[in-house]
């Protein structure tokens, strides 16, 4: 009996070649330069900020090459598989400001040439593939049970020898076509194996785009390439869609770096030209003093869906990933203060070689710098989006005095040091809400910030004589002059040196103060301009206020 025959058993639906598909899929048109690319998830759970990255690098490569850049649902194992997912990818992508110019639009839609974009859809493409394999002996039926190849497994492991199917080990490998034949006729669970031609003793040289250059031994295990359900394994599905989909250049997580020599083998026994590879590094996270990988499980901050509950700008988030991509980015922003980080060349070999330290404070540092080049009214938008479903309360009170929380968001914007008060839209209550009276009245007399060392007595003596000698219309340098007069006759100073040198001879400074009115009229110690506060609020809300704080 023949390898056809064997091929043809195995597969009798199976009736073209893989010559139709490289017809049908023919070689990309592509500028010199122009790169293609692929997100290419599992939809096995929802979006983590790797995955976020990693996308984020293959279609900055691809879009300012001028190529292509398409998402590829990759769905083999679909006893994994959560509901929803493939949405959530899709609408992530798109939350981050990132769009595909192929591959899925939707659970069961898709745009391109190229596809079907779903590697569960492309079935009859591997074993379209794989059948021309057995018929030319380079892939093998296997017979070999689960408690086979455990008990295998412990062999091998207690006599200190690489796991794996191989050589010897590998049992069915040199099973006659006749004995495969009869074995797949008595019923016989089987999948399908390359029959490796690598030696370990053969060293393979390769360039990674991130990594740079590595060597590493041929590979020599008979790798699953078709699983007993039918549907290929990653390294053979990926390694025919890459090729037939004409990906240039696979940019993924550092953890496939230990599979490249198998996916560098299936490349040359299917005859394709192999795409460049980039494996970036795993985003970690400083734990004591040690590093460790960015956990789904311990840190919040793994979940996509934990940017958009803290309320993130997603510009914020690209902006800090960025800046993990390539170090270069922080200088080329402080050079482009007010560019759109579209315009930064992304640069694999400007990669870190190692892990990608992820830091919760440093994003907060970028995200401020991202918020305060807002104007007023776009941060007025992004707020009431975020609020309207995360703080129910503060989008009624916002939406319902538009004017006043403009006029909120714009303090000190237009200067060449805009403020940086948020760096999250999670954050604006507490900034801002002294502003709204039905908070500010929620508050209790604990709450107060005085300055340092003053007692609420005294904040109330300074009050007092301040309320009466308040006067609304008036410059900021006028109004500051009387808040000083009053201070002088409360006995303050403005002379620093002579407090300095006899300080028990003052109840304290001018700034003492003005921190007991901040105090009065807002509750706290840190604010904004005082002056500008005042007149956001209006006259008669600054003196309800003095007066209730007397009271």
């Amino acid at each position: 009996m023949s390898l056809q025959q064997l091929a043809d058993l195995i597969f009798p639906n199976v009736d073209k070649a893989p010559s139709d598909y490289i017809a049908k899929y023919p070689k990309r048109s592509l500028k010199e330069g122009e790169k293609v690319t692929r997100y290419a998830p599992s939809p096995t759970g929802f979006q983590h900020i790797g995955g976020v990255f990693a996308a984020l690098v293959s279609e900055r490569i691809a879009t300012q090459s001028g190529g292509v850049f398409f998402l590829r649902i990759e769905d083999t194992d679909q006893k994994r598989e959560v509901e929803g997912a493939i949405e959530d990818t899709i609408q992530t992508m798109y939350n981050f400001g990132m769009s595909f110019n192929e591959g899925m639009t939707g659970n069961n839609t898709s745009v391109g040439a190229y596809g079907p974009y779903r590697q569960s859809e492309r079935e009859a493409i591997y074993k379209t593939f794989a059948k021309d394999l057995i018929q030319k002996g380079l892939a093998y039926p296997c017979f070999c049970t689960p408690e086979e190849l455990e008990a295998l497994r412990e062999k091998q492991i207690t006599e200190k020898l690489t796991p794996g199917c191989y050589g010897e080990y590998a049992i069915y490998r040199d099973l006659s076509t006749e004995e495969a034949i009869k074995k797949i006729e008595n019923g016989d669970n089987y999948i399908i194996r390359l029959k490796s031609p690598g030696n370990q003793e053969t060293r393979v040289q390769f360039n990674d785009l991130i990594k740079g250059e590595t060597s590493f031994p041929e590979n020599n295990q008979d790798i699953v390439l078709i699983k007993g359900d039918g549907l290929p394994t990653y390294h053979f599905a990926h390694v025919i869609d890459d090729a037939l989909m004409g990906t240039t250049h696979v940019i993924r997580g550092e953890e496939w770096l230990s599979s490249l020599p198998i996916h560098v083998q299936l490349f040359e026994i299917l005859g394709f030209i192999r795409p460049e590879y980039a494996h970036i590094p795993t985003i970690m996270k400083l734990d004591g003093p040690s590093k460790r990988k960015l956990s789904k499980r311990k840190d919040p901050e793994s979940a996509v869906s934990y940017y958009k509950e803290q309320g993130y700008p997603k510009a914020s988030v690209v902006e800090y990933l960025l800046n993990i991509i390539n170090s270069s980015f922080e200088e080329w922003r402080m050079e482009n203060p007010m560019v759109d980080y579209h315009d930064f060349p992304v640069a694999l070999d400007k990669m870190s070689k190692s892990g990608a330290l992820f830091d919760i404070i440093k994003l907060n540092d970028v995200s401020k710098d991202v918020i305060c080049k807002m104007r007023a009214e776009e941060v007025y938008t992004l707020y009431t989006e975020w609020a309207k479903e995360y703080d129910k309360e503060m989008y009624e009170l916002v939406t319902s005095h538009e004017t006043l929380a403009k006029a909120i968001f714009n303090i000190d914007k237009d200067g060449p040091k805009p403020r940086k008060d948020f760096a999250k839209w999670a954050e604006v209550r507490e900034k801002i809400c002294y502003f709204f009276m039905s908070l500010f009245e929620k508050e209790n007399v604990d709450q107060i910030e005085l300055p340092k060392n003053m007692q609420l007595s005294e904040a109330v003596r300074i009050i007092e004589a301040y309320l009466k000698a308040y006067n609304y219309d008036t410059d900021q340098e006028t109004w500051f002059e009387g808040l000083k007069a009053v201070a002088i006759e409360l006995g303050y100073t403005a002379d620093r040196k002579a407090f300095k040198k006899t300080p028990e001879a003052f109840k304290g400074m001018v700034s003492d103060v003005a921190g007991a009115v901040r105090a009065a009229l807002t509750h706290r110690a840190n604010t904004p301009d005082l002056y500008t506060i005042m007149h956001i609020i209006g006259e008669e809300e600054v003196r309800s206020r003095l007066g209730l704080f007397i009271k």
